[in-house]
């Protein structure tokens, strides 16, 4: 699926509110950084993190409620 597609799906995921994409979408690649595996499949080797990311949001896997901040 082409990146803005999924962008969208994401997009609406999240009620259209491009701030809390893009915070969930930082969260979540961070977490993958730090060595979450991904809910999708994917070659994590080939794929950057904020991608992998903004995938699981379209799918429904994770959402902004599923993020813990820190204090």
């Amino acid at each position: 699926m082409r990146l803005e597609k999924v962008i969208a799906k994401a997009m609406k995921q999240l009620g259209d509110d491009r701030y809390k994409l893009s915070l969930a979408v930082a969260k979540r690649a961070e977490a993958l950084a730090a060595g979450a595996e991904p809910l999708v499949e994917v070659d994590k080797s080939k794929t950057k993190f904020a991608d992998i990311a903004l995938m699981e949001i379209a799918e429904g896997k994770i959402g902004i409620s599923s993020i813990v901040y820190e204090e």
